[in-house]
């Protein structure tokens, strides 16, 4: 029973041929399963809404708790196996994050992985590194919600209440409080990133620094400043998102050093 609902805002997959519903463009979702697909793909869509299995689709995706191992650091292993293989052999390819991995390729491994359960897939058989990169941004756009969002006190609260302090000090801490208010995982999570986009920005080869780098996480960490944003909020966020996450990059490593080091072994990959 499909209808056509707004634009799309953020980029979702097509449940029946899994490439990605572009930002700005229609598509076709079901009022009763939820099911979404591009316009083209109508006729090879299902005509009854009944469970079944999507072999080209993406698996669905949750919040990010929902990834998150059940003991300390709560990072999911996906974030933690792309992030160790990025930093085993990315760090002196030219515009890491920047430059765009095969999306065929990116899309099959994020399926692989997501779909492994326990042991992983080894990313070390992926020639190209910037498919790595494409897996992990890819899975935190996918989520529900993005790091910086939850119940707690997100990261969209702070362009008021942080960003624009003009005093430094006063600033961090406003920053430090809002991060600590942000859900186990998603605080977790968000300072294993920020430690590695660090390192990303501190490499003379990736030749990509905290304002590039925060102009690529931007949108994707921070979120948004309503629930349901409209095409043209979004794009008004956009510079907003990039100021904060160069907030975030800005305060001392030790800072998230502090959320990720208890039980620091849970983080070697399987």
């Amino acid at each position: 029973d499909p209808v056509a609902p707004p634009q799309v805002i953020r980029p979702e997959p097509c449940c029946v041929c899994g490439s990605r519903i572009r930002f700005g463009k229609t598509a076709i979702k079901c009022c009763h399963c939820q099911l979404l697909l591009h316009t083209k793909c109508r006729e090879q869509c299902p005509s009854l809404c009944t469970p079944r299995p999507h072999h080209h689709a993406q698996p669905c995706e949750g919040v990010l708790a929902d990834f998150a191992p059940s003991t300390p650091p709560l990072v999911p292993t996906l974030v933690v196996q792309c992030v160790t293989e990025v930093e085993t052999r990315g760090l002196t390819e030219t515009g890491l994050y920047r430059v765009p991995g095969a999306e065929q390729l990116v899309r099959e491994w994020k399926r692989k992985l997501l779909r492994a359960g326990g042991a992983l897939p080894a990313l070390s058989s992926v020639t190209d590194i910037h498919v790595v990169c494409g897996v992990l941004k890819d899975f935190l756009r996918g989520l529900k919600e993005p790091l910086g969002e939850g119940t707690a006190s997100p990261l969209t609260l702070l362009p008021g209440a942080a960003t624009d302090i003009p005093d430094d000090a006063a600033r961090d801490t406003a920053l430090r409080h809002v991060v600590s208010k942000l859900p186990p995982a998603n605080r977790d999570t968000l300072a294993f990133l920020m430690l590695h986009l660090l390192r990303v920005s501190h490499s003379p080869d990736c030749k990509m620094d905290v304002l590039n780098l925060s102009r690529v996480f931007g949108p994707t960490l921070v979120g948004h400043s309503s629930a349901n944003p409209t095409p043209l909020a979004i794009m008004e966020d956009t510079p907003r998102q990039s100021k904060v996450l160069a907030c975030l990059l800005s305060l001392p490593p030790s800072f998230w050093r502090g959320f990720v080091e208890t039980e620091q072994e849970n983080l070697v990959p399987m």
